[in-house]
C-alpha cells in the first residue's frame, strides 16, 4: 500500500546474505581514509564508498558541483589524479591466514598498492575484484603499516593516452557521439560521465562501491561468497523462446563465486522461505554439483504448483521467497548466502507472427513484445537514466521516490538506459517489491566499441560479474547488449562509410553477438537476450549453434513489420503529425525537452539568472551535444532553446508578462505543456496500436527522471517534483482510457476506447462539443452522442469518427482559423468520456473506469479562450485540494506550491487536467521534502493556473 502523502522508504530484506563460517573480514568503508593530490597540494578526510567531487565538497574545497556552471568550471578534479589512502585496522597475521583485497567498484584507472607493494592495476568501473595479497602482508608489513593506497589515475586523460596508441582502432566519421570529453568508447567506465545532451560530464573517481579486507584460515576450510548466481526456469525453457509449459515444475541452478577453495567433496544444500507466510516451502539438497574450486553449482527441479507467482504492478501480487544455499563439508557449513527471489518467467517474444494470427489481423512480420507467466502484456513505463552525477549518494530513499512516482502513473517497466552505471542491488530490490520490470542494459551506447582481445577479455569479466550478480530477481526483464547501436551506430557507417560496413558489422557481432550473448545464455536459462536496444528483430535462432541468433538488421521485406521503434523530431510543426510517427510492435523511446520548474532553478543558479536565455541556463542545455569541450557552446544551446521557444509559441498562448519572475515561470510551464501535450498524442497512437494491424504492445517514453536540473527530456525533475508530463502520463497509462487520434494528412478525427486489460471492457462513451465559455455546441452528429461500446482483452476499438475539414469549413485543417455555419473552430473543444466496467488482470472483482480526453480544432495559441475563474481551497476535514471552474472551461489546470514555499516539494496526485465550467476537482498530494523549516501554511498559498494565464500580462 503506498503512503496517502509521502514517500516513505519500505522495509528492505537483503537481497544478498553472504556467510562465512569464521574468518575475519574488515569493511573498508569504517576506516579513516585521506584523499589527496600532490600535484595539487590538497589533502582531506576521504571516504568509501564516495568520488573525489563529494569529498572534496564535503572538506568545503568546492562548491556545490550542481551549482551554475560547475560542470565547466571543476573539470580541473577529472584531469587530475588522486590518492585514496588508509592505515588498515583489524588484519590477523598468521602462517595459515591468507589475505584478500575486494572491491565491487573502483571507478576506474586505479593503481593498488599494500605496504607499498604494488597489488594490482584496475581499468573497468563495472567489475569486482579480488587480489590475494597474502605474500604482501606476511612479508612486507608489520603491525603498524598495514598502509593501503588506491592511486586514482584521470579518466579523460587514460583515454586520450589509449586512443592516440599506435594503430589503435578508429570509426568512420559520424560514429559514435562526442558530447563533451572525447573517446569514451575505449573505457570501462559510465560513458555519461563524459557528457550527454541531458547531463554534466564530470567524469568522477573514486572507490565508489563497498570494499572489504577477507582473511581465512587455510586449515580450517575457509571460504567467503564474493558473488552468487540463482536462475530459477521452467523445465524446458529455453532463452529468448516463450516456455513450452507453464505448468512445468521450476529448475533451480544455484551458483557461488568463492574466494578460498571449496574442498573436494563438498555439497550444496537449498531451503525457500515464502516471505508472505515465513514458512519453509521446500529443502533439500541440490544434484549434479559441479565444485571447480572457486565456483561450486548444483540444481534442484521444484513441484511447479507449490510457488506462487511474481506479477508486475497492476498485474498480480508480487510474491517473494528467500533462498538460501549451503556450502557443506563433513557436516559442517562452511558457507551460506541467502536471496530474495520471486518465480515468474519474463520472455521477450520475437519469433515470426503466425498464419493463425495473420488471420486474425495482425500484419505479417516478427513479434516485439513481452510476456509475463505466458501471457502477453501492454509494456507501459519509461526510460530510467542514472539519477546523479555521483551513484554514491544515489539512496534507496531516492530510488523508492522514483520508482513510487512511476507506479502512480500506472508504469509496469522502465527501460534501464545503458551508459548509465549497472543498477545497485537495492534498486532491483525495490522494483522486485513495487513491481517494476527492469529491462536492463550492458554499458554500451551510442558508438562502437573495439574488438580487441584486451577489450573483449575485460568487457566478458564485467558482463560475467554483472549478470550473476542480479539475474535472481523477478523484475529482471531483459538483457540488451547496449543502446542505439543497430538503428543509429550501424546506419551511420552504411551512411558515412559503406565500403567498411562489412568490417564494422563484423567487429559489432563479435562483442555483442559473441561475448555478450554466451554470458547471458550459459548463466541463465530464464532471460532474452539482443544486440542493440532497439533492433529489427532476428531472422533465425538455434541455441545449438556456435552463433544462435541471425540478427535481421534491415533485411525488411515490404508489407511486414518488424522490431521496436524509437522516434526523435524536433520540426515542432510536424509534432502532431501521427503520419511521422513510426509504426512497430513497441516503441522503446521518444520525446522532447522542456524546462524545470523555477523552484528547481533557484537551488541552483542566482536570481539574476533566472530567465529564458541566461547564459547558465543556455549552457546547462546540451542539447544537441557540444561535442567537444567548450565551454561557451551558445551555437549549439541556442538550437535547443530554440526548439522549446518554437514549440510554444506554435500551438499555446505566448507569456509577456511584465513581472520578470512571473514571466519565466509561464515560459516554463508553457514548455512543460508542449512537451507532455506531444507525449499525450504520442502514447495515445502506440496504445491505440494494440488494436491495429501492427499489434503494438508497448510504450516506453524518454525519460522518467532527471540527472541534475537542466532542458531535458525528464518528467520528474531533480528533486523529485512532477512536471507536466508526468501527471499527463499518469492519465493517458491508465487501464482503460479514450483516446482521440486525429490525422493531419486526412483531416480526420477518430475517437478509440483502448484497454490493457487481458478480458474484454464494456461501457459508454460520451462525445460532443463545447465553446469556452462551456456552452455545449451542436456540431457535428446532433450535439452529444452517447454509444455504447465493448473492447476485447488488449485491444482498442473505434467509437467515433469526425472529418474535421469538412466539420469546420471546406479544405479547412485544425491549424486554420475557419467557421462552419456559426461555429468558429477557434471556439470549439471537442471532449469524450467513458464509463465502463471490467474485470482486473489476476482477479475476478469486476472495477468500473472512467476516463476523459480532449482534443481542440485549432492550436491553444489561436482559441478564444475565456477566464475559467478558477478558485484553489484545501479541505482540512478530507485532506484534498478543491478546485473549481467557474466561469469558464480550464485547459492545462495546474496546481504548485507557492513562490515563497521554495523548500516545499510537493506533488499533486490529479494535475495538468481539463476542468469544465462548474466542475469541482478534488485533488490529493503527496508530500517529498517540507524542508527544514516544514514550511508552515503553504497549503493555504497553494497556487492554481491554466493557460488562460498566459494570455494575461
Amino acid at each position: 500500500m503506498i503512503p496517502k502523502h509521502s514517500y516513505v522508504p519500505i522495509l528492505l530484506i537483503a537481497t544478498i546474505i553472504p556467510q562465512v563460517c569464521g574468518g575475519n573480514v574488515v569493511d573498508l568503508s569504517s576506516e579513516e581514509w585521506t584523499l589527496s593530490s600532490s600535484a595539487l597540494n590538497i589533502s582531506v578526510r576521504g571516504n568509501v564508498p564516495s568520488h573525489v567531487h563529494l569529498d572534496l565538497l564535503e572538506a568545503q574545497v568546492i562548491g556545490d558541483p550542481y551549482y551554475s556552471l560547475n560542470d565547466f568550471n571543476l573539470r580541473w578534479i577529472a584531469w587530475t589524479d588522486w590518492n585514496y589512502t588508509t592505515q588498515l585496522d583489524g588484519l590477523e597475521q598468521t602462517n595459515t591466514t591468507s589475505a584478500f583485497l575486494l572491491f565491487n567498484g573502483l571507478d576506474t584507472f586505479a593503481n593498488i598498492s599494500l605496504c607499498n607493494q604494488h597489488v594490482a592495476y584496475t581499468e573497468n568501473q563495472f567489475r569486482q575484484y579480488v587480489f590475494n595479497v597474502t605474500d604482501i602482508l606476511r612479508s612486507s608489513c608489520n603491525d603498524s603499516s598495514f598502509l593501503l593506497n588506491v592511486l586514482f589515475f584521470s579518466a579523460p586523460a587514460t583515454a586520450e593516452a589509449i586512443a592516440n596508441l599506435p594503430d589503435q582502432e578508429t570509426w568512420p566519421r559520424y560514429v559514435g557521439t562526442v558530447f563533451e570529453f572525447p573517446h569514451r568508447h575505449f573505457i570501462r567506465k559510465e560513458q555519461s560521465d563524459f557528457g550527454w545532451d541531458w547531463g554534466p560530464g564530470f567524469s568522477p573517481t573514486g572507490i565508489w562501491q563497498k570494499a572489504w579486507v577477507v582473511q581465512l584460515d587455510e586449515e580450517r576450510d575457509e571460504v567467503y561468497i564474493k558473488n552468487s548466481l540463482l536462475d530459477i526456469y521452467r523445465v524446458g525453457q529455453l532463452n529468448n523462446l516463450p516456455p513450452p509449459d507453464q505448468t512445468a515444475d521450476w529448475v533451480l541452478n544455484a551458483s557461488l563465486d568463492i574466494i578460498g577453495t571449496v574442498p573436494e567433496g563438498a555439497s550444496l544444500s537449498y531451503l525457500i522461505l515464502d516471505l508472505e507466510t515465513n514458512k519453509t516451502v521446500s529443502s533439500g539438497a541440490l544434484s549434479n554439483v559441479t565444485n571447480r574450486g572457486d565456483v561450486i553449482t548444483g540444481t534442484a527441479i521444484l513441484e511447479g504448483s507449490a510457488y506462487k507467482l511474481w506479477w508486475p504492478a497492476e498485474l498480480g501480487n508480487q510474491n517473494l521467497y528467500n533462498i538460501t544455499v549451503q556450502i557443506l563439508s563433513d557436516a559442517k557449513t562452511l558457507a551460506s548466502v541467502t536471496k530474495r527471489t520471486g518465480f515468474r518467467t519474463i520472455v521477450l517474444h520475437m519469433g515470426e507472427v503466425t498464419p493463425e494470427e495473420i488471420a486474425q489481423g495482425i500484419a505479417p512480420g516478427n513479434h516485439w513484445h513481452f510476456q509475463i507467466n505466458g501471457h502477453p502484456f501492454y509494456a507501459k513505463g519509461s526510460n530510467f537514466i542514472p539519477p546523479d552525477a555521483f551513484w554514491p549518494r544515489v539512496t534507496p530513499a531516492k530510488i523508492h521516490q522514483l520508482f513510487t512516482s512511476a507506479i502512480l502513473s500506472h508504469q509496469n517497466m522502465l527501460r534501464v538506459w545503458s551508459s548509465g552505471a549497472y543498477s545497485p542491488d537495492f534498486m532491483y530490490d525495490l522494483a522486485d517489491e513495487i513491481g517494476l520490470l527492469l529491462w536492463s542494459e550492458f554499458e554500451f551506447g551510442d558508438a562502437l566499441y573495439p574488438a580487441s582481445p584486451e577489450f573483449l577479455a575485460n568487457s566478458l569479466a564485467e558482463a560475467t560479474y554483472q549478470v550473476r550478480r542480479v539475474n535472481h530477481h523477478p523484475s529482471l526483464a531483459v538483457w540488451a547488449g547496449g543502446n542505439e547501436l543497430e538503428n543509429l551506430e550501424l546506419y551511420l557507417v552504411n551512411y558515412s562509410a559503406p565500403d567498411t560496413y562489412a568490417k564494422y558489422k563484423a567487429e559489432y557481432e563479435t562483442l555483442f553477438l559473441d561475448t555478450l550473448l554466451p554470458v547471458v545464455w550459459e548463466n541463465s536459462k530464464s532471460m532474452t537476450y539482443m544486440p542493440s536496444s532497439t533492433n529489427n528483430g532476428y531472422l533465425s535462432i538455434n541455441h545449438s549453434s556456435p552463433h544462435p541468433l541471425i540478427m535481421r538488421y534491415k533485411s525488411l521485406v515490404e508489407g511486414k513489420i518488424y522490431g521496436n521503434t524509437d522516434y526523435y523530431n524536433y520540426n515542432v510543426s510536424q509534432a502532431f503529425n501521427i503520419s511521422k510517427y513510426p509504426v512497430g510492435r513497441f516503441s522503446n523511446e521518444f520525446g522532447f525537452h522542456s524546462m524545470p520548474s523555477i523552484f528547481a532553478w533557484r537551488n541552483v543558479l542566482a536570481e539574476k539568472d533566472l530567465h529564458f536565455n541566461s547564459t547558465p541556463i543556455m549552457l546547462r542545455n546540451h542539447h544537441p551535444p557540444s561535442n567537444n569541450l567548450n565551454t561557451t557552446n551558445f551555437a549549439n544551446a541556442s538550437i535547443g532553446m530554440k526548439e522549446m521557444t518554437l514549440g510554444v509559441e506554435a500551438f499555446y498562448p505566448v507569456p509577456n508578462k511584465t513581472d520578470k519572475t512571473a514571466n519565466f515561470t509561464a515560459w516554463i510551464y508553457s514548455t512543460q505543456i508542449f512537451q507532455a501535450d506531444f507525449y499525450k498524442n504520442q502514447i495515445v497512437f502506440y496504445r491505440v496500436g494494440s488494436g491495429k494491424r501492427e499489434r503494438q504492445l508497448g510504450c516506453l517514453y524518454w525519460q522518467l527522471e532527471d540527472i541534475w536540473t537542466a532542458p531535458t527530456w525528464a518528467g520528474i525533475e531533480y528533486e523529485g517534483r512532477w512536471k507536466v508530463l508526468h501527471n499527463v502520463v499518469r492519465d493517458v497509462y491508465s487501464s482503460v482510457i479514450v483516446a482521440p487520434v486525429w490525422d493531419l494528412v486526412t483531416g480526420v478525427l477518430e475517437v478509440w476506447v483502448v484497454s490493457d486489460l487481458w478480458r474484454e471492457v464494456k461501457g459508454v462513451v460520451t462525445m460532443g462539443w463545447v465553446d469556452w465559455k462551456g456552452e455545449l455546441l451542436d456540431l457535428g452528429k446532433g450535439g452529444v452522442q452517447t454509444l455504447g461500446f465493448m473492447v476485447g482483452g488488449l485491444n482498442a476499438t473505434l467509437v467515433g469518427r469526425y472529418n474535421i475539414t469538412q466539420l469546420f469549413s471546406q479544405g479547412n485543417t485544425a491549424s486554420t482559423n475557419a467557421v462552419a455555419g456559426s461555429v468558429d473552430a477557434r471556439n470549439a473543444l471537442f471532449v469524450a468520456s467513458i464509463t465502463a466496467t471490467g474485470t482486473p488482470v489476476n482477479t475476478n472483482a469486476t472495477r468500473t473506469y472512467t476516463h476523459r480526453n480532449f482534443w481542440t480544432p485549432t492550436p491553444l495559441g489561436k482559441a478564444e479562450l475565456e477566464d475559467p475563474g478558477l478558485k484553489v481551497v484545501y479541505d482540512p476535514l478530507g485532506d484534498v485540494f478543491v478546485v473549481t471552474a467557474t466561469k469558464g472551461v480550464s485547459m492545462w489546470t495546474w496546481l504548485s506550491a507557492g513562490l515563497e514555499d521554495q523548500e516545499v516539494v510537493v506533488n499533486f496526485e490529479d494535475n495538468a487536467f481539463l476542468l469544465l465550467r462548474g466542475e469541482i476537482k478534488r485533488v490529493k498530494y503527496h508530500i517529498l521534502n517540507l524542508g527544514k523549516t516544514g514550511s508552515e501554511g503553504w497549503r493555504q498559498r497553494v497556487a492554481v493556473k491554466s493557460i488562460w494565464d498566459n494570455t494575461l500580462p
